[in-house]
C-alpha cells in the first residue's frame, strides 16, 4: 500500500491552528504518510508536527464553508484545525483517519524514521539479560540462565533467555510450562541482597476444578525458598475472581500442595475498567463547567486514585514481605501480563536503589516490562478519546508510570530522574518515532527484526545532551529501603500529565486541594463517631 492512496489533499492553504497555551496561528497544512505538519512561514512561529499515530479521534464541524476539525492525542492534548471548503475538510479528516489507524506495524514510522543524531550507544543491546545476570551471580550461584525458550517454543510472551533456580532442569520447566497459563512458568524477578530472599513471577496455575497439580511447579516455586524458610503467593485477584477462573481452567495453588506457602489476595483492577477509569479522569480534567462539587464528583467517580492506591499498597505488602518478614514472594494475576508487573516493578523501585537511577529505572522497564511480555501495542492502541474501544486496551503502564510519578513526589530526593522522564515515557508507550514499545513481546520483536530496522528509545535517551533534561537537580543517593505513603492526603492527581493541556488548571489545583480537605474533613468525622 501507497502512503499517497489514503492522502487524499496533501495540502491546504489558510488553515487557522488552535491549540492549548498558543496563540491562534494561520498557516499551510500538510499531510505526509506519518505526519500533520502546520507551518505558518514566519520568524519566531513554532510549526505543529503531529505523528499520526499520536492521534486518538477526531471530530468535524461545519459552519458554512467552513470545516473544523477537533483533533484528540493520545497524550491528552486537544488541537483545533479551521480550514477553509468542506471538501478539503472532509478530506483532510478522511485522510487522517485512515493514517492515524494503519493496522500493519511495518507502516508505522519508527520503520521510516532515520536519526539525525549520531548513535553513541545502540539502546537495543543496552540491557540484555546476559549483562543483568553478571549482578547477580556475583552474590549468589542458586540461580541460573535457562534458553529454554530460545525460539519462543516454550513460552511465546516470555524472552529467550529466563532466570531460573540452578537446580531445575530445562525438562523439568517444560513440565511447569504446561501448567501454567500461556506457559510463564515462575521466573527471577528480583533478588534482595540484604537477606538473600527473592521475588517470582508467573501466570496463574491451570488447577482447574479437578485440583489438577504440578510435582514440578510445586519443586521450582520451593527452590526459591531458604532451609527452613516460608514464602507468600500474592495473587492479584480477589478470591471471587480466582475461584471463577478455576471453572474456566485456572485456578490458584492449593496450600495442601503448597504448605510452605501463604496465599493472599489482593485485587487489582485490569482491562475495560481501568480504560473507563482514565477516560473518566480525562473527562473530569476537561471540565468546562467550573462547578467544584461537579468536577470533585466526577473526579472521585473515576476510581483513578483508587487503582493507584491498590496497586501502591500491594506492592508494599510484597516489600514489607522481602524485607521485615524475611521471605520470599511469588506474584501472578491471570496471566501475568499486567497488574503482575505493576507490582514486581513497584516492588524493586520501593526496594532497590539503583532502580531509582535513571539507567536502573530503563533496565527495569526492559527487565519487567519489555523483555516480561506486557502487551503494549495492544495496552497502547488508543488513549482516553478514543470511540472504539477494544477489550484489550488499558493504560496499565501509564497508572505504573503515574504509582512512580507519586513516590517520585514524596521521595523528591531519592529519584536521579525527574517528572520530565516520566512524561517523556508515558508519551512514547502510545506514539513514538523509536521501535521500543512496539509490538506485544520479544517473540513479535524478533519477527518485526526491530533491532535491525528501528532505532531503540534509549539510543536518543541516554545521548547526555538528552539526560541533562531529565536529570533531578535534587537527587542524593539513598541505600534506604522507601515506603510511600497511601493515605488520601498523600496521593494526588498528576497535574504534570492531566492538566498540563487545560487552561482551567489553576482552577482544578484549587478544586482538588479543596477535595483533599473535605477527604481529611470526613475522616475526622468518622474518627470520632468511631470513638462513640
Amino acid at each position: 500500500m501507497e502512503f499517497a492512496e489514503l492522502i487524499k489533499t496533501p495540502r491546504v492553504d489558510n488553515v487557522v491552528l488552535h491549540r492549548p497555551f498558543y496563540p491562534a496561528v494561520e498557516g499551510t497544512l500538510c499531510l505526509t504518510g506519518h505526519h500533520l505538519i502546520l507551518s505558518s512561514r514566519q520568524d519566531n512561529t513554532e510549526e505543529l508536527w503531529l505523528l499520526h499515530s499520536n492521534i486518538d479521534s477526531i471530530e468535524k464541524r461545519f459552519v458554512g464553508s467552513l470545516g473544523t476539525i477537533i483533533i484528540k492525542c493520545k497524550d491528552l492534548r486537544i488541537i483545533q484545525l479551521d480550514i477553509p471548503g468542506m471538501e478539503e475538510c472532509l478530506n483532510i479528516a478522511s485522510s487522517i483517519e485512515a493514517l492515524s489507524t494503519l493496522d500493519s506495524i511495518t507502516l508505522m514510522y519508527p520503520f521510516f524514521y532515520r536519526p539525525m543524531f549520531e548513535v553513541v550507544e545502540d539502546g537495543w543491546h543496552t540491557f540484555l539479560p546476559e549483562r543483568e545476570f553478571k549482578l547477580l551471580s556475583s552474590v549468589t550461584k542458586e540461580w541460573r540462565l535457562s534458553y529454554i525458550n530460545k525460539d519462543f517454543s516454550v513460552c511465546p510472551s516470555y524472552p529467550p533467555i529466563v532466570t531460573v533456580p540452578s537446580c531445575i532442569d530445562d525438562e523439568a520447566l517444560r513440565k511447569v510450562a504446561t501448567f501454567r497459563h500461556g506457559g510463564r512458568f515462575p521466573v527471577l524477578s528480583y533478588y534482595h541482597e540484604k537477606n538473600g530472599m527473592v521475588m517470582i513471577r508467573s501466570s496463574q496455575p491451570l488447577t482447574s476444578t479437578n485440583g489438577r497439580r504440578c510435582k514440578e511447579d510445586e519443586q521450582l516455586i520451593n527452590a526459591t525458598l531458604g532451609p527452613g524458610k516460608r514464602g507468600y503467593i500474592i495473587d492479584t485477584r480477589s478470591l471471587n475472581v480466582a475461584q471463577q477462573a478455576r471453572a474456566k481452567g485456572g485456578g490458584f495453588e492449593q496450600e495442601a500442595h503448597y504448605p510452605q506457602w501463604r496465599r493472599i489476595h489482593k485485587s487489582i483492577e485490569r482491562y475495560h475498567i481501568l480504560q473507563e477509569s482514565l477516560i473518566k479522569l480525562v473527562e473530569a480534567c476537561n471540565d468546562q463547567s467550573h462547578n467544584m462539587d461537579r468536577w470533585l464528583s466526577k473526579l472521585e467517580a473515576s476510581n483513578w486514585l483508587t487503582h493507584i492506591k491498590e496497586i501502591l499498597t500491594t506492592a508494599c505488602l510484597a516489600v514489607q514481605c522481602i524485607d521485615r518478614e524475611g521471605a520470599s514472594v511469588l506474584i501472578h494475576g491471570t496471566e501475568g501480563t499486567d497488574s503482575t508487573l505493576q507490582v514486581t516493578s513497584l516492588a524493586q523501585i520501593i526496594l532497590e536503589p539503583r532502580c531509582r537511577t535513571i539507567r536502573g529505572f530503563e533496565a527495569l522497564i526492559e527487565r519487567e516490562w519489555l523483555q516480561a511480555g506486557h502487551p503494549f501495542q495492544q495496552r497502547c492502541a488508543q488513549s482516553a478519546y478514543s470511540n472504539s474501544k477494544q477489550k484489550w486496551e488499558a493504560p496499565v503502564f501509564f497508572l505504573f508510570l503515574d504509582c512512580v510519578w507519586q513516590i517520585l513526589r514524596q521521595f523528591p530526593c531519592s529519584f536521579e530522574f525527574n517528572e520530565h522522564f516520566l512524561i517523556m515515557l508515558f508519551e512514547h508507550s502510545y506514539a513514538s518515532q523509536f521501535g521500543t514499545f512496539l509490538g506485544n513481546n520479544e517473540s513479535e520483536r524478533c519477527k518485526l527484526k526491530l533491532q535491525q530496522k528501528t532505532m531503540s528509545l534509549w539510543s536518543w535517551v541516554n545521548r547526555p545532551s538528552e539526560l541533562n533534561k531529565f536529570i533531578n537537580p535534587l537527587f542524593e543517593a539513598n541505600s534506604l529501603v522507601i515506603w510511600p505513603s497511601v493515605a488520601p492526603q498523600s496521593l494526588q492527581l498528576w497535574e504534570g500529565v492531566f492538566l498540563r493541556w487545560n487552561r482551567s488548571s489553576k482552577y482544578l489545583d484549587e478544586a482538588y486541594d479543596e477535595m483533599i480537605n473535605i477527604i481529611e474533613y470526613n475522616k475526622e468525622l468518622q474518627a470520632k463517631d468511631n470513638c462513640f
